[in-house]
Parts: structure tokens; C-alpha cells; sequence
């Protein structure tokens, strides 16, 4: 394999995992100003601690990442699995990072924060098994 196609592989592993968060991301935030705008939630930077919002959003976040490591895996050039984990992984960074941020300034229960950052890794996880199989 010349210095080129590996080159390319190795861009298209990136981009199949970008491409999963991005989708994971936007999704997200998608619900997230749906349901405010609807009024189900509280206004963007008000507290969101009410049991049945917080059960909503981690319900489509589960959903969304599932569908993140669907798509990495199917983008990805080889080891559609490894690339939905790499997703995982770095879910679970930046959902470490945002919860860090919300705990300090109380917009979710520490429940629903916990829940962000360990539900990241095995959903998409998921999402990268059920393409494989």
C-alpha cells in the first residue's frame, strides 16, 4: 500500500468518526431546542432538575448515539467496530467536559450527568455492532 491510499484510509477513518459525532452533536442539540421550544423544558439557561425531562433527553441522547456508531461504522474504511469505540471514547471525553461544566453551575441532577458520560462508550458501541453484524 503506497503512502497515498494510506493517507486516505487514515482520512476516511477521521472522517467516518467526525461524521458520528457530528450527527450524535446536532442531533442533539436538535432535540434538546424542540422540546424548549415546545416548552416541555425550561428555557435555554434555566435549571433543568424535573425526573421526566431529564428521562426524555438521555432518552433520544441513547438514540442518537446509537445512530453516531451506526454511522461511523458504516463509513469507516475497515474495523467498523473500532471506529464506533473511537466515537465512544471521545463521547465519553467531551460528555466528561459537560458535565464537569453543568455540575458546577447545577443545570441537571448528577444523576442525568453520570448517565451522559457512561451511556456514550456502549452506545456507541451498539451502534457500531449492529452494522457489523
Amino acid at each position: 500500500m503506497n503512502s497515498n491510499s494510506t493517507g486516505f484510509t487514515r482520512l476516511r477513518s477521521v472522517g467516518a468518526v467526525l461524521a458520528g459525532l457530528v450527527v450524535v452533536a446536532v442531533l442533539s442539540i436538535m432535540g434538546d431546542q424542540m422540546f424548549h421550544m415546545l416548552g416541555v423544558y425550561p428555557p435555554w439557561g434555566e435549571p433543568m432538575l424535573d425526573t421526566a425531562h431529564n428521562l426524555i433527553a438521555i432518552s433520544y441522547r441513547v438514540v442518537f448515539t446509537v445512530l453516531g456508531g451506526y454511522l461511523a461504522a458504516r463509513l469507516a474504511p475497515s474495523a467498523p467496530v473500532v471506529h464506533a469505540i473511537v466515537l465512544g471514547c471521545i463521547g465519553t471525553v467531551l460528555g466528561t467536559l459537560g458535565a464537569l461544566g453543568a455540575w458546577e453551575m447545577g443545570m441537571s441532577p448528577p444523576w442525568f450527568l453520570i448517565a451522559i458520560v457512561v451511556t456514550a462508550l456502549p452506545c456507541a458501541w451498539l451502534g457500531g455492532w449492529l452494522y457489523a453484524r
